[in-house]
């Protein structure tokens, strides 16, 4: 991988292992827009991205190299050897083999804690364009005016000390429904400092999902999301109703299975690498349509 600026816009160059558009779309992430084929804009981190690739090479329009070193490398988790682990996965599980090669160029974004738990609070049964509209909804009425693009306005999702200025009601007027208590009991736990973003990142994963269960409303699923795509415990494996039936399939014979009796298999089978098998296989399984 190269990046160099040209022109304000920052040019990635000679990419392995990275699709855009898998990326965004895959179901872990809920605050851009898609622009075009392979075009989107991005709200992260508080600043606005137009991103787009083609080929090997990602375009990064108006913004510079210290940005994209300080926030979209780490963003993009561009640094890390996805090919190792499609290797370490696929070394003794042929099984994974079609969902990750189909599946090839998604990435698990670095994303902000506070905006990660809040929108998989959303998320809880939600379909992603649902899950989008709140995001932006609540971004726009507590978060910073970023820009536009395209004719796209884009605003910063808000801090905890920003949401808290929202009342229940208030965000129910955000569409949030029953998970608008929930929602303000996460904003006080993270206010409050119960709980820390450092903490959460550096203890197991065992306790880091006991203490995001500690909020009303927040179950194994959403903790272990959390857990996955906010605070870095790559081995985090979230069972969901596509993790469920693609798992069945694919590696219990068609046979019912509880959720914990599939997080527990995904644990064992992937080890460490939980989190990038089931990203493959979430993607793969509900683009597929596999087991429904």
């Amino acid at each position: 991988m190269k990046a160099e600026e040209i022109k304000n816009t920052v040019v990635v160059s000679d990419l392995k292992d990275f699709d855009l558009g898998q990326t965004m779309e895959c179901g872990q992430c809920f605050h851009f827009i898609k622009l075009g084929e392979n075009e989107y804009g991005i709200s992260a981190y508080g600043h606005l991205l137009h991103a787009k690739q083609d080929g090997n090479s990602l375009y990064l329009y108006n913004t510079g190299i210290e940005e994209f070193d300080n926030i979209w490398r780490h963003y993009f988790d561009l640094d890390r050897d996805y090919g190792e682990i499609k290797a370490f996965l696929l070394n003794d599980d042929e099984k994974l083999r079609e969902a990750v090669e189909t599946m090839w160029g998604v990435r698990i974004l670095n994303q902000e804690f506070f905006e990660t738990l809040i929108s998989f609070i959303i998320s809880q049964n939600k379909q992603i364009p649902h899950i989008k509209q709140i995001v932006a909804n609540i971004s726009k009425g507590y978060g910073e005016y970023l820009g536009s693009i395209d004719g796209n306005e884009f605003y910063r999702f808000p801090t905890a000390e920003e949401l808290s200025a929202a009342s229940e009601e208030e965000l129910r007027a955000c569409k949030t429904g029953f998970r608008a208590p929930y929602i303000w009991n996460a904003v006080q736990f993270v206010k409050d400092g119960i709980l820390n973003e450092e903490e959460l990142k550096s203890c197991g994963i065992e306790e880091c999902r006991n203490r995001l269960m500690q909020i009303k409303g927040v179950g194994m699923k959403v903790a272990n999301c959390v857990s996955l795509f906010g605070l870095g415990h790559r081995e985090a494996f979230p069972v969901d109703v596509w993790i469920k039936r693609i798992m069945e399939v694919m590696y219990f014979n068609g046979k019912e299975h509880s959720n914990k009796e599939i997080e527990e298999y995904g644990v064992r089978h992937f080890g460490n690498y939980g989190g990038y098998a089931q990203q493959y296989l979430f993607y793969y399984g509900k683009t597929e349509k596999i087991g429904k």
